[in-house]
């Protein structure tokens, strides 16, 4: 399979790709460079802004701009053509749940346009378990935390119907995925399961997808390798990457045929933290906005 990388992308911590169907670009983050990146799809012009403090997860709000998951709380971030962030706090769980050496981490809409995300440690050899599943929107605020004792949480996803919510944890001592079922009225998940125990892999279930056949695509951080499986759990596909730390997956382009894969670079050069687009010859489901 082609992979074409961007040029004129170096990512520390990549992640969080989306795809804006309403602009035909692509946004993301670096987390520790406080970076905002965007793409135009035709013409591959970059733009990036630089974010009050750390940007772990964003998703594009339908009144424009968008809503993230940062250190202290859920923010909502207005671009501007300067590369200046406007950034405006909108919720944040207390103190105690989101303290010193904490922030968000993975996160995205549901298919009804609320907002999710975790929190994590970031000092991941610690292995602390205080990391919490929250659900945010403008009517019901924040919500949670939804699931606790998260070390990593990653992988959240929802498939095509919105009915089955994913959710990992890609510490080493994890590397679990959970299926939920989920109420798409309430945004309540429930029946907690594993779906994927990927603990005798190398690489570890990081940020990850849902295709329209509601296959989930994860990111085998330290494995280099983007893995798909079905919706029983079967791995049907796997690709190679050209980094050793893939970090989160999304489906974009016109016809959402293409995927955007971001990476993790410590600081071992190469390839490692940059930023890839391939054809996975599967089409994805359109990300719903925030619906703030």
């Amino acid at each position: 399979m082609q992979v074409e990388r961007i040029e004129g992308v170096h990512c520390a911590t990549g992640e969080c790709p989306v795809w804006h169907a309403g602009q035909e670009a692509w946004y993301w983050v670096d987390i520790p460079a406080r970076r905002i990146w965007r793409l135009d799809h035709a013409s591959r012009a970059l733009q990036v802004w630089e974010a009050p403090e750390m940007v772990a997860c964003i998703a594009p709000a339908r009144d424009g701009g968008l809503v993230a998951g940062m250190e202290t709380g859920i923010f909502h971030l207005a671009l501007g053509d300067d590369g200046h962030v406007g950034a405006t706090r909108l919720a944040a769980p207390p103190a105690a749940e989101l303290g010193e050496g904490m922030r968000f981490n993975d996160g995205r809409c549901d298919r009804q346009g609320r907002f999710w995300s975790g929190t994590m440690f970031m000092d991941m050899g610690a292995a602390r378990a205080v990391g919490g599943l929250y659900r945010y929107s403008r009517e019901g605020g924040l919500h949670g935390p939804v699931v606790s004792g998260l070390l990593t949480q990653n992988g959240l996803a929802w498939s095509p119907d919105g009915r089955t919510m994913y959710l990992s944890d890609s510490h080493p001592l994890k590397r679990t995925v959970w299926a939920f079922d989920y109420d798409v009225e309430t945004g309540l998940p429930s029946n907690q399961r594993v779906f994927l125990d990927l603990s005798a892999q190398k690489g570890r279930p990081d940020g990850a997808a849902v295709d329209a056949e509601g296959c989930y695509w994860t990111c085998a951080n330290d494995g280099g390798l983007l893995q798909r499986f079905t919706p029983q759990g079967r791995l049907d596909r796997e690709f190679a990457l050209p980094m050793a730390k893939p970090s989160m997956c999304a489906f974009g382009g016109p016809a959402l045929d293409v995927l955007l894969v971001t990476s993790i670079d410590p600081g071992t050069g190469g390839d490692a933290g940059a930023v890839v687009m391939l054809r996975p010859g599967v089409t994805g489901v359109a990300e719903t906005l925030f619906a703030g």
